[in-house]
């Protein structure tokens, strides 16, 4: 998010005159009254307003986010990549005049971009779900946009979910959740790679396979490959993408000790070798598996 660039790293309190622009601003539910950018590197947003509430998802440092609501006193309702949650004020810092430059992908189909920030102005170009612009700014809950092919103007906010992909996303993603879930309980089999038994990477294999990806039989070559684009924050993985860990004490020497599949919310599905689970869900924000993260790669 280069507008924030060389602003400081943690902001405590923003000044009063802030918080009755934000408020004075509030507009219907899931509509942005502002934009903010996170200073710590794995954030987490959670589903309350409290540092005991679940965990929706983690976040990068640097990267923008559009604030929903400004009322808790400590935290901030925001929204980011599809996800909707609160970040603790502590760590965001909340950009004064809403210009400021990132992603955004269009969530719905149909949707307008019109020449001003009201439903009334004119529409320029018309965008389906999936679709990336470059976000702008922010004017009166509207995002200023450029679409792919130069047209600038104007999307809703509550139709845009900012992020920092810069690809369009299609529907590979949840259709490789689905079939990788269909696998929940198969045992895990040393070398396998079928239905009848899976190892880490043979799982991987197996699923991406059936959805036209060869990958090789390790969790190493996986990561290797040079297939897709890697991702090393856990709060920019999609569902479906590939995830990876390296237990030094696991890894004989390679780049990475174990794969999975990202699912969404935080959480990853793959076969473990530990107590014979086979293919389970796992936790990726905390414990084991967080410490252990490499990356991920989206295809």
């Amino acid at each position: 998010m280069t507008h924030f660039a060389g602003k400081a790293a943690k902001v405590l309190f923003l000044t009063g005159t802030m918080t009755l622009l934000l408020t004075a601003h509030t507009m219907a539910a899931d509509v942005a009254i502002g934009a903010g950018c996170t200073t710590g590197s794995s954030l987490r947003m959670r589903a309350e307003a409290s540092t005991s509430s679940e965990i929706v998802t983690t976040l990068d440092k640097s990267v923008a986010v559009a604030i929903l609501d400004d009322t808790t006193e400590g935290w901030y309702q925001v929204a980011y990549n599809g996800k909707t949650g609160y970040v603790s004020a502590d760590y965001l810092l909340v950009d004064q005049d809403n210009v400021f430059e990132t992603y955004g992908r269009v969530n719905a189909d149909g949707v307008n971009v019109r020449s001003d920030a009201s439903t009334e102005a004119e529409v320029l170009a018309s965008v389906d779900t999936g679709t990336i612009v470059t976000v702008n700014g922010l004017v009166d809950g509207w995002y200023d946009v450029t679409c792919q092919y130069g047209t600038e103007g104007y999307i809703r906010s509550d139709f845009l979910d900012l992020t920092k992909d810069t690809v369009s996303s299609t529907a590979s993603g949840s259709s490789i959740v689905d079939t990788a879930m269909k696998h929940l309980g198969t045992r895990y089999v040393y070398g396998g790679a079928s239905p009848s038994g899976f190892d880490c990477s043979g799982f991987t294999m197996y699923v991406y396979s059936q959805h036209g990806y060869s990958l090789p039989h390790t969790a190493t070559g996986q990561w290797q490959s040079g297939i897709g684009s890697r991702v090393y924050s856990i709060g920019e993985l999609q569902s479906g993408d590939l995830v990876f860990f390296n237990d030094p004490s696991r890894n004989a020497g390679k780049a990475c000790s174990h794969a999975g599949i990202y699912i969404g919310g935080g959480q990853f599905i793959h076969s473990s070798s530990s107590r014979s689970n086979g293919v389970i869900i796992s936790d990726l924000t905390s414990g084991y598996y967080n410490t252990y993260f490499v990356g991920g790669i989206h295809v």
